[in-house]
């Protein structure tokens, strides 16, 4: 069974920094898409990160130069470094995963998305000014 679990998450002030990890278990494929997305409340879901199993990354433009995604395959751990922090990043930080995907859709389909086929429980992030 697949299992993501978020950590990391907290409340800081404005321009501060957090590292969210992610530790996932329960799977063994070799292709896929992994990353985080984000609600704050009263808001839609904003697609925040992906990494595929190339390690190729992107990122939503309002993340982009501040935010970083990236993995340990020996750890079954992904992170997202967030510096620069602002207020209007407050929400709850999802971590998710698309697995057992062809090569075309690891291509064309691992970008900034609101939604994965698995997720975890999430971890607060708060960021006062």
């Amino acid at each position: 069974q697949v299992q993501l679990v978020e950590s990391g998450g907290g409340s800081v002030q404005s321009g501060g920094s957090l590292r969210l990890s992610c530790a996932i278990s329960g799977y063994t494929y070799s292709r896929y898409c992994m990353g985080w997305f984000r609600q704050a409340p009263g808001k839609e879901r904003e697609g925040v990160a992906t990494i595929d199993s190339f390690g190729s990354t992107t990122y939503a433009d309002s993340v982009k130069g501040r935010f970083t995604i990236s993995q340990d395959n020996a750890k079954n751990t992904l992170y997202l470094q967030m510096n620069s922090l602002k207020p209007e990043d407050t929400a709850m930080y999802y971590c998710a995963a698309d697995l057992n995907l062809s090569l075309e859709s690891v291509f064309t389909l691992c970008r900034p998305k609101p939604d994965f086929g698995y997720r975890g429980q999430g971890t607060q992030v708060t960021v006062s000014s």
